[in-house]
């Protein structure tokens, strides 16, 4: 993606929240939506894939404040990609957004603005700087990479360290990055080793471009490496293993720092961005930051008491008491025994009755519940059922 692309996406929009949302709503409408669209669970379905990306990205600048911020304010600067000087300035003109935020952005990802806005100012007015002034060749940022894992439920709940395999742009290694086969490029005498080319807008304005001659490296190559044809950079694998946060959700995006294609001349390297998708447990769930459990109790338990042992995910099990009376379908908390959350506590155990009707009956049962039928003939549990049906 562009860094114009990037300021024209209207990330509110993509997640159905107003720009004043708070950082809660954000998180609650990805997450339902994330839901809706997911991959797994729209199969073959390509519109929804691609619903799933916009999401993740709007979710990935407007879950970061930082981020968020920046990206309000160059909305709030530029509109939809054209400036508009002050009074006198003669009217509007569309430019290159990516040409204003520094080095071009590798890889499609809305990753943040260099320098800040304050470079935005630095690069547009270019006021009576020298011909030869920033003839440096200018370092360049890494690619950004994309990646996806699975975790299996339990990994998920409590961290998992999983090796990757990426491939990205790195540094040839047959010329060293240079780009020439001998290793020795020389400076392109177009935009004197900046990468970036200069021209007139009118009213005193100056605007920058990718320089179309070495491409925006600043080098050209005498004799192009057979490997890369002069571009410096090949194509590259390498496996690392990545640590995954305790308490990840399924298509939860992470973002690594640093850990993307490497730079070039002395760049920062990329970031990477792991995907995460979660495998399904046969008998816990997961709510937000708590597990879920179904536990089967007979109807005894349930209307005279009963203590009941109940299992926890890689851990002993706990003991709950039963009142008297427990109605089919009551929720009761185990605390402490749920998915790891960001500040190292632990989320609750919501554990679920259900009363098991048994579909056999040996001839000392069937005596006993007939005599409990005769016991209790008098008790009609469905009579304010038709009260209230009279009267409605």
């Amino acid at each position: 993606m562009s860094t114009k692309d990037f300021v024209e996406k209207d990330y509110y929009k993509v997640l159905g929240v107003p720009k004043d949302a708070t950082e809660a709503e954000i998180k609650k409408a990805y997450r339902k939506l994330a839901r809706e669209f997911h991959p797994d669970a729209n199969k073959g379905d390509a519109a929804a894939e691609e619903r799933f990306k916009e999401i993740s990205e709007a979710n990935d600048i407007l879950g970061d404040a930082k981020k968020r911020k920046e990206y309000d304010e160059a909305r709030a600067l530029f509109g939809n990609g054209g400036f508009r000087p002050g009074p006198g300035g003669g009217g509007s003109f569309n430019f290159d957004l990516g040409d204003l935020f520094g080095g071009t952005q590798q890889g499609g990802q809305a990753g943040g603005f260099g320098g800040g806005l304050g470079d935005v100012f630095g690069g547009l007015f270019n006021r009576g700087a020298g011909a030869g002034a920033g003839t440096r060749t200018q370092p360049r940022r890494g690619q950004d990479i994309e990646s996806e894992v699975t975790l299996s439920f339990t990994e998920a709940v409590d961290g998992a360290t999983v090796p990757l395999r990426m491939s990205s742009q790195a540094p040839c290694k047959a010329c060293s990055g240079t780009g020439d086969k001998n290793g020795t490029p020389r400076v392109c005498p177009t935009c004197v080793g900046t990468g970036q080319v200069s021209r007139g807008s009118g009213g005193g304005f100056s605007l920058t471009d990718p320089c179309a001659d070495c491409k925006g490296r600043g080098l050209i190559a005498e004799t192009p490496c057979d490997v890369c044809r002069g571009s410096g950079r090949a194509r590259s694998s390498r496996t690392m293993q990545v640590r995954i946060p305790a308490g990840v959700f399924d298509g939860q995006r992470i973002r690594l720092r640093g850990k993307g294609a490497p730079g070039e001349r002395g760049g920062p390297a990329g970031d990477l961005y792991v995907v995460v998708h979660v495998g399904t447990h046969p008998v816990f769930g997961r709510k937000d930051d708590n597990l879920t459990v179904t536990v089967p109790v007979t109807f005894a338990e349930a209307a005279l008491g009963a203590d009941i042992k109940v299992p926890t995910l890689n851990g002993p099990s706990v003991t709950l008491k039963l009142p008297p009376g427990t109605p089919n379908g009551r929720t009761m908390r185990a605390r402490g025994k749920g998915a790891v959350r960001k500040d190292g506590t632990r989320g609750d155990l919501l554990v679920t009755v259900e009363v098991a009707v048994p579909t056999e009956l040996s001839d000392k049962a069937r005596e006993a519940l007939e005599m409990y039928r005769e016991a209790t003939e008098s008790q009609d549990p469905r009579s304010a059922l038709f009260e209230s049906a009279k009267g409605a």
